[in-house]
C-alpha cells in the first residue's frame, strides 16, 4: 500500500525521541484524524544541531516526522521558514492521497509554528 521510503522511515525512524534540553519545542494534532506529534529542536546560533520527535502517529504521520527531522538537520532556523509543503512530500517518494495529506503536512506545520514562537520570542 505504501512506498518503500515511507515503510522504511516507518518501521526505523530516525530521531525518534526526545532532547535532553530542546531550544523549541512545540505540540500539535491533527483532529480530523487523531495524530498528535511533538517536535524538539536544539538550536546553536541558528542552525539546528538536533531535531526529535514523538507522538501517536500513523504511518504516514511517522514516517514524514521521520524525514524532516533529516531534512532539517544542519539547517538554519530561517530556512525552516521557507521549507515548502512539497518539499517534504516529495521526499516521501510517494503519492499521498489528498484526503492523507494533512497526515504527512502535521510534522511541518509542527516545526514552523514552533519555530515561528522562538524566532518571536528572540529580540
Amino acid at each position: 500500500m505504501y512506498g518503500e521510503v515511507i515503510l522504511d522511515h516507518f518501521r526505523h525512524p530516525r530521531n525518534e525521541g526526545s532532547l535532553e534540553r530542546p531550544d523549541i519545542v512545540h505540540e500539535d494534532l491533527n483532529p480530523l484524524c487523531g495524530d498528535r506529534v511533538r517536535i524538539e529542536l536544539s538550536i546553536d546560533d541558528g542552525v539546528i544541531r538536533a531535531a526529535r520527535f514523538r507522538g501517536d502517529l500513523c504511518i504516514i504521520a511517522k514516517a514524514a516526522s521521520s524525514m524532516l527531522t533529516e531534512m532539517i538537520a544542519g539547517a538554519r532556523l530561517d530556512a525552516v521558514a521557507d521549507l515548502r509543503q512539497e518539499e517534504l512530500l516529495g521526499a516521501l517518494h510517494d503519492e499521498i492521497p489528498a484526503g492523507r495529506r494533512n497526515c504527512a503536512l502535521l510534522p511541518l506545520s509542527v516545526l514552523k509554528a514552533g519555530v515561528r514562537l522562538f524566532s518571536a520570542s528572540r529580540p
